[in-house]
């Protein structure tokens, strides 16, 4: 989900985590700043990652509402997480970049409900570094628990109800992206 200004991303994490953040209206510990925090932009993906909400540690999931001009910045400054010949002129260049930038982007298979490999890709975002501290103090708008709506969606997945499933499921559409960090994600712009 986006408008002009914002996107929504998606998170799990254990209910201590979740609470704090809920409660402060950003991440505060127990959240480390230190380590890499992933960010998904695909409801789908982030249901299969974390098991409708149910797996250990990814029991609660929350909808991170961030500025565009944020998730631009992280996509700018980022880099593959795996060589690719079409981003980069070399495996070198591909190197270098990955050292000199503190965000990481992947690209999987988005998922279905059922949840069965797509066609096209969804991508995961994963800061690091000065990202991370930008992302906590300056990108985050808002937070809301998605908890219930995950469990629900996955209820109605489970119990082969793949249409009620459908009708939960938060509207998601393309993204249009500046050439620039169209070019540094691997994405078509």
């Amino acid at each position: 989900m986006h408008d002009d200004d914002t996107l929504v991303v998606y998170q799990a994490y254990p209910p201590v985590i979740a609470e704090r953040a809920l409660q402060a209206g950003t991440f505060v510990a127990p959240f480390k700043r230190d380590r890499m925090t992933w960010i998904k932009p695909s409801f789908l993906w982030m249901m299969y990652r974390s098991g409708w909400a149910r797996k250990p540690g990814q029991e609660r999931v929350l909808a991170v509402t961030i500025t565009r001009a944020g998730f631009e910045w992280a996509l700018t400054h980022g880099c593959l997480s795996d060589y690719d010949p079409t981003v980069y002129a070399s495996h070198a260049a591909w190197q270098e970049r990955k050292l000199a930038t503190p965000v990481r982007i992947q690209w999987d298979p988005e998922r279905s409900l059922a949840p069965a490999r797509l066609d096209h890709r969804a991508i995961q975002i994963g800061l690091g570094g000065d990202a991370v501290a930008r992302y906590v103090d300056d990108w985050i708008v808002a937070l809301a628990d998605v908890t219930a709506l995950a469990r629900e969606v996955g209820a109605l997945v489970t119990a082969g109800d793949l249409d009620a499933a459908r009708d939960r499921l938060p509207v998601e559409r393309p993204l249009a992206l500046s050439r620039e960090a169209a070019t540094a994600a691997g994405a078509s712009a």
